[in-house]
């Protein structure tokens, strides 16, 4: 197959959708299929291009049998709704040139958000008479209107018509939770159109490690302590401040130590908190490269996974994977009927707790601090259950048949895969 992915973020990019994008493209070619990705100039997490990639409006380079093709991006560091909105418009009229070079797709998969790259993805699949695949990673309207990050009823009203021309012109829609897949069906999408592909993580690569002379752990002075690790994007979703004000109400057991790991901007952010709470045990670094993660992640006694109370029910941190391959136990401050939570849950890998509440926190933290039985029970239990269900190889495997299945059907005459099919009866039985 010729698969062109429509992808906003990618390889180097070290968090949120980048990786994952990389390994599906890496991982097709590995199959034997012919892979371009049309992606904006690295900038993520500080939203500013990468220097190498500076002052330039296309790069074309080849990465582990992948095509990649960067296109400019009109970047701000400190958007406000206006510049989110010119940069979304300029990888759309940037990206399609690039698009246009090379060979002709069978198949077009975009990720989403961002939503208007849509726009020169269902243009192309109608220029190359090919099938579009949407893979939703969050639902945009519903998640910027709860943080408060768009306001403004027109825009809102916009969007959400774009979203569902989208979602009407998809030939599939693949999401990450099954909680998507009823609020698409609420939405009047065809329920055949939708599947469920968890995001996966390589549990070859992210694995059991010793803490006994973890390089992690060594670094940063932190051997003889109970490493609390939040590690990852820090947005309006997440609220730090109730893991900083928790980590200054456990301040009297000096072997507790919280350390966050994200964006440089964001931490400056966080310094000012922990000032605030007088919080001196919370260690602030910035993200670490790729290679470093399976040693940071082992360096953790307990993983964070944080939402704030208005966070909608089908936001999934791509973290949770990762940490429960860790073999490390959760904490989860999340709200409690979300699709983190029943992740979590489900996977018995971890504790939820009631969100935006330090109080809560702290006493899970203390719970696992005081009865190391119950984490490593916990991390084990999390591991076998990221091996079952979040495996890179049966996603691989379930793209590669929603591709086939797409490309075999180019009319409104939707096909179901058997075994996709006896994922989503799942889905009916609990209806």
């Amino acid at each position: 197959m010729h698969i062109l992915i429509y992808s906003y973020n990618y390889y180097p990019e070290p968090i949120g959708i980048a990786p994952l994008m990389t390994e599906l493209a890496e991982g097709l070619v590995a199959q034997g299929h012919e892979v371009r990705v049309i992606t904006g100039m690295p900038n993520y997490p500080e939203r500013e291009v990468y220097q190498e990639y500076r002052h330039k409006w296309y790069v074309t380079e080849t990465r582990n049998g992948v095509t990649i093709q960067r296109c400019f991006l009109r970047i701000k560091s400190k958007p406000n709704l206006l510049d989110r909105l010119l940069l979304e418009l300029s990888f759309v009229a940037s990206s399609l040139p690039q698009a246009l070079k090379g060979w002709r797709p069978d198949v077009i998969f975009v990720t989403v958000p961002p939503l208007f790259v849509t726009l020169p993805a269902f243009f192309l699949g109608w220029f190359y008479s090919c099938p579009v695949l949407l893979n939703v990673q969050d639902i945009l309207t519903e998640a910027a209107k709860n943080v408060g990050l768009i306001q403004n009823k027109l825009m809102i009203r916009a969007l959400s018509d774009l979203e569902k021309f989208a979602y009407k012109k998809a030939r599939y829609i693949s999401v990450i939770a099954e909680d998507f897949i009823e609020h698409l069906v609420k939405k009047d999408v065809n329920f055949q159109k939708i599947f469920c592909i968890s995001n996966w993580v390589n549990v070859d690569f992210i694995r059991p490690l010793p803490k006994l002379n973890n390089p992690f752990r060594i670094a940063h002075n932190l051997e003889d302590k109970f490493v609390v690790l939040y590690s990852g994007n820090i947005a309006l979703t997440q609220g730090l401040e109730t893991a900083i004000a928790s980590a200054a109400s456990l301040q009297n057991i000096p072997e507790i130590v919280f350390v966050i790991v994200g964006e440089v901007q964001a931490l400056e952010n966080l310094k000012k908190c922990c000032r605030q709470y007088n919080a001196e045990n919370v260690l602030l670094l910035p993200l670490q490269a790729r290679e470093k993660l399976p040693q940071m992640l082992a360096a953790a006694d307990v993983g964070l996974i944080l939402q704030k109370c208005n966070v909608v029910c089908f936001n999934m941190p791509s973290k949770i994977p990762l940490l429960l391959a860790s073999s490390r136990p959760i904490i989860a401050s999340v709200p409690s009927e979300g699709t983190a939570a029943k992740a979590v849950r489900e996977s018995g890998g971890g504790i939820v707790v009631a969100p935006e509440s330090p109080q809560a926190l702290a006493e899970a933290i203390l719970d696992l601090y005081k009865n190391s039985a119950k984490a490593i029970e916990l991390g084990e239990k999390g591991r076998k259950f990221a091996i079952a269900q979040y495996s890179f190889a049966n996603a691989l495997a379930e793209y590669e048949a929603l591709f086939a299945d797409a490309i075999a059907n180019q009319t409104n005459n939707l096909a179901i895969i058997p075994k996709l099919a006896a994922r989503k009866s799942v889905f009916i039985s609990k209806s």
